[in-house]
């Protein structure tokens, strides 16, 4: 295919964790034309002038029952992974020999899962001699709202299916000041969908019918629990779940379960947010993940932050998701400013393992003295361990972040 003359910073992004196979192309036009000599310092607004999106494609593996089957959703990436990256790059307008570097989520996630975007990703490498960047799947999830927010410093509600984190960056990490106890808020509004008839995702119907209940407002007391800064969702599903079993034999409508099922749940994750502002006097606030399509609480967040004179800014629906436009710009973040040398010329020996030519986003702060020579391939930190091609328990506090 044709492709534009370009000496523009280029990143390509696969993102692989769940049930989304998604590839974005993300674009930042270069200050020179030699990319080598592209600013290594710490970001600032003023260097991350000119991001471009130029491709977003998605494909999403819907069950037709039940909850996601891991292997069934790995087959899936795999027969859609093609086509996707086609479609990214027609609409980016660009070809792989025009990609700086290679980007995908190297974790949290399913590993069979994983395990696709990590292949895909190594296959390409080899292919067209790029570089390989490991990714968080959920700072890339922060990464992207602050871009679209223009935040510096925000405390970021991380809300999505596995996920559910209290999030601020201190002492070059993103530190989780609360977290879910058990299973995300996406869990829990499937597994709630599910044993009242909703299909998977059961975010949008449970939405829909809140409207409905809270025209009657009839609030059903359900299990509130939060401890601390963390919470827990499992008993308010079971709880949920075991009232409406209980059918005629009482007067709670499903109305009324999901009105009162989303005020509660989202109430305890705005209290638990708001703690956070405070302790940390921070002012700015994103909403970040699957569930941050929510209207209900955005609005709770929105108010919340309002009477604390707090900056508010949820993520565009389209981007808060998964996706492959986060993992793309969270690569160009780390080409750019990451904490050791970058060299821009690809390893050419397709024989090397699969992190010879990659590096992650942070790096084992025991050996911080790390360098890595211009000459080469920067190493992975993580290639001389089990988690070479993924890390499905990556948590978003075990990375030391070189760009702020």
């Amino acid at each position: 295919m044709a492709t534009k003359k370009t000496n523009d910073l280029v990143i390509l992004g696969i993102e692989s964790t769940a049930h989304t196979f998604s590839i974005g192309v993300v674009r930042q036009k270069a200050k020179s034309d030699d990319l080598s000599k592209i600013s290594l310092t710490k970001s600032s607004h003023e260097d991350l002038v000119d991001i471009e999106i130029l491709a977003n494609e998605i494909d999403v593996y819907k069950p037709e029952k039940g909850g996601i089957d891991p292997d069934i959703c790995t087959q899936h990436h795999k027969q859609v992974k093609e086509q996707v990256l086609q479609r990214a790059l027609e609409k980016a307008g660009i070809g792989l020999d025009k990609v700086s570097a290679i980007a995908y989520s190297h974790g949290p996630g399913l590993p069979p899962c994983l395990l696709v975007g990590s292949e895909f990703a190594k296959e390409l490498s080899d292919k067209y001699h790029k570089p390989v960047l490991q990714i968080n799947h959920c700072i890339a999830h922060i990464e992207i709202a602050k871009l679209f927010g223009k935040m510096k410093d925000p405390i970021a509600l991380y809300v999505s299916g596995g996920n559910t984190q209290v999030i601020g960056f201190a002492g070059s990490r993103y530190r989780v000041f609360g977290e879910t106890m058990d299973i995300g808020i996406g869990n829990a509004l499937d597994s709630f969908g599910r044993a009242i008839g909703i299909s998977f995702p059961a975010g949008p119907e449970i939405s829909r019918l809140w409207q409905l209940g809270n025209k009657r407002r009839n609030y059903i007391e359900l299990p509130y629990v939060v401890k601390g800064m963390d919470l827990s969702f499992s008993g308010i599903v079971s709880d949920a779940a075991r009232r409406y079993k209980a059918g005629n034999k009482s007067d709670e409508s499903i109305e009324d379960l999901c009105f009162s099922f989303q005020e509660t749940t989202f109430a305890m994750l705005t209290e638990v947010t708001e703690r956070a502002l405070s302790h940390t006097k921070k002012n700015e606030l994103i909403l970040t993940g699957g569930v941050a399509a929510a209207q209900r609480l955005r609005e709770m967040l929105s108010i919340m932050c309002k009477e604390r004179n707090a900056k508010f800014y949820a993520c565009p629906i389209e981007y808060a998701g998964d996706n492959g436009a986060m993992i793309a710009y969270t690569g160009l973040l780390l080409y750019k400013f990451g904490k050791n040398k970058y060299n821009t010329n690809s390893c050419s020996d397709s024989q090397n393992s699969h992190n010879t030519n990659s590096q992650q986003v942070g790096y084992d702060t025991n050996n911080s003295q790390a360098s890595h020579d211009t000459n080469s391939c920067p190493v992975s930190q993580s290639s001389k361990n089990s988690h070479d091609r993924f890390n499905a328990n990556w948590r978003t506090d075990d990375v030391e972040i070189g760009w702020m």
